[in-house]
């Protein structure tokens, strides 16, 4: 019997590294034992980055966008990029962002007549404003993307909050289900150990707690809220060192914010952490892993901090928080600086309480790539199976 032939298509790809491309790596590398995998994406902004993956990847021409992470797909005036998507044989079709690329990829499985998922990753809605500031070209370019959704056989949503999201406000009409996201961090055992390390590490003290943010260093993550939290915190006495893992535009911004507020003292800009092992222990030293965003539609960093038994503080109205039950496996604070800081001080002031909710997050969120990959994949020859009887009765 002949591998499956599995093309994922996404918008941007390593060596730009965010939740996204996370997950269509851990899919992609994991699917490839079983089957043929191919990744269609663009070129990033890196020319001298190369591709060094067991699955292979195909690249299309992109063109720069000023002051902005990614770069913008051109598939469309990419001949070579077509002809190899034309020689791929593709036996299915995953789509992980429905622009340029995920519309060339919808077409692409209606014209070989085979079947199309695609994965609801994030609040388009919201990512086109903050890019446009314009209403009415964010509703325009809404609904060519939805065409290109509502194309597609199925919807998978990352949690319930983000499917009933679209189904409710925009317009998905396509069988839909949930696929959660998972992690391939493995815990950490021997916890204090791993903080006594990453304290002599960062030159943090005995007495002080460890908060981490692991992610990039953007604004969107609401990082300057996160800092008026700390400040609050500061003002209340907590000691405290606070970790910010990752890069980004905005790490001046950021640092400035951080140096208004006083914060110098207690905030480490850890810059980007490449070693997966030496981010579990950051999330393993961490007594607390800070996560105000709201633009996050179901992050990874949640599931890796959980796989550590290091509970998220999350913020109210924040999709990402989909898969939490609130005081019982992560904190939702009210969104206001004021409360995130008392619901920090709160849950480190109950000991009992504190320890509880660790083992919690990991018994009900740490979820490995391993079984959603076998998932996948059963469904995967479902809907093949399906489209195939289906297209029998028709005949």
């Amino acid at each position: 019997m002949e591998k499956l032939k599995i093309g994922m298509f996404i918008d941007t790809f390593f060596p730009m590294i965010d939740g996204v491309i996370m997950v269509v790596d851990n899919y992609a590398k994991r699917l490839n034992k079983i089957a043929d995998v191919t990744v269609f994406c663009p070129y990033g902004k890196d020319k001298k980055y190369k591709d060094n993956f067991d699955y292979k990847v195909v690249r299309c021409k992109s063109l720069k966008i000023v002051n902005y992470d990614y770069t913008l797909p051109v598939p469309q005036f990419d001949k070579k990029f077509k002809k190899a998507l034309k020689e791929a044989k593709l036996d299915i079709v995953h789509i992980h962002s429905p622009m340029g690329i995920g519309k060339m990829a919808s077409k692409y499985a209606k014209k070989r007549n085979i079947p199309c998922v695609v994965t609801l990753h994030s609040q388009y809605k919201q990512d086109i404003y903050k890019m446009t500031h314009l209403k009415g070209l964010t509703n325009i370019v809404l609904k060519s993307l939805m065409k290109t959704i509502n194309r597609c056989d199925v919807a998978w949503a990352v949690n319930a909050d983000i499917q009933k999201l679209f189904v409710d406000e925009y317009g998905l009409k396509i069988p839909n289900k949930v696929v959660n996201n998972a992690t391939d961090m493995q815990f950490l055992p021997q916890k204090e150990q791993i903080r006594e390390e990453i304290r002599k590490k960062y030159n943090i003290a005995d007495d002080e707690y460890i908060f981490s943010f692991v992610g990039r260093i953007n604004v969107i993550k609401n990082l300057l809220f996160l800092i008026d939290a700390l400040s609050e915190l500061k003002k209340d006495g907590l000691k405290f060192k606070m970790l910010f893992v990752g890069s980004g535009q905005d790490e001046n911004k950021i640092k400035h914010y951080i140096h208004d507020k006083n914060l110098d003292d207690e905030c480490i800009m850890c810059g980007k952490v490449s070693e997966r092992i030496e981010i579990a222990k950051i999330y393993s030293a961490s007594h607390l892993f800070l996560f105000p965003s709201l633009y996050d539609a179901s992050s990874l960093v949640q599931i890796e901090a959980a796989s550590q038994k290091t509970p998220t503080v999350f913020i109210e109205g924040a999709k990402t928080a989909g898969t939490v039950t609130k005081d019982v496996n992560g904190l939702i604070a009210k969104n206001d600086a004021k409360e995130y800081a008392k619901t920090i001080i709160d849950i480190l002031s109950d000991k009992e309480r504190y320890l509880t909710l660790c083992e919690n997050a990991y018994k009900d969120l740490y979820v490995n790539w391993d079984m959603v990959a076998k998932k996948v994949y059963d469904e995967y020859l479902k809907l093949i199976q399906n489209n195939l009887k289906k297209t029998e009765q028709d005949v």
